[in-house]
């Protein structure tokens, strides 16, 4: 848990993907200024820009955030906040799902999710099998769901938002690529 009482949950895949697409960003825009200039390095950057930006899209943008009071899944670009005291039931299938209302489920596309079952260990003499980092994850949330209920957590509708800054990024981004195909002339 952060000092601010709020838990993020990411698939590490998704960090390491974003660090990846940056650090080759980096290179291929420090190489562009090295072997064409800054002027051709600026028409040239959106383009990489927005390759980085899909990969946020697809891979990392996609969390699940807790809090005292409530549970954020953002999905892509759509973040759905559920009061806990409105969560019925959290399990794992593919992915960690909230049930709330009346039967109504919330997938969220990132955090925790199931893996192939663990295998036998080699080194534990009971051969009992691994458990998956997940159901620890998917536990703690639970943890935190128990814990907000039994202080009084108010129950509410959810409420749903756009990842603003995700969206002004792909604008910014769009714009650029834009001024870039005027003021080379557009596509040969």
């Amino acid at each position: 848990m952060s000092s601010d009482g709020r838990d993020v949950l990411r698939a590490p895949s998704g960090t390491i993907a974003m660090i990846v697409s940056g650090v080759v960003a980096l290179f291929l825009l420090g190489d562009a200024v090295l072997r064409a200039g800054w002027g051709e390095t600026l028409l040239l950057a959106p383009w990489v820009l927005l390759a980085v930006w899909f990969v946020y899209l697809f891979v990392y943008a996609s969390v699940i955030e807790t809090d005292a009071g409530a549970v954020t899944v953002q999905n892509f670009l759509r973040r759905t906040r559920v009061p806990w005291g409105t969560v019925s039931d959290i399990r794992l299938r593919y992915q960690v799902v909230f049930v709330f209302g009346e039967g109504r489920e919330l997938r969220a596309f990132g955090g925790p999710v199931a893996g192939r079952p663990g295998r036998p260990s080699r080194t534990r003499a009971d051969g009992a099998r691994r458990e998956p980092p997940a159901l620890h994850e998917v536990e703690t949330i639970k943890r935190r769901w128990e814990a907000a209920v039994d202080a009084g957590a108010p129950s509410g509708e959810p409420t749903r938002s756009w990842d603003l800054r995700g969206l002004v990024a792909l604008a910014i981004i769009v714009v650029w690529a834009l001024v870039a195909v005027v003021i080379t002339g557009g596509p040969a």
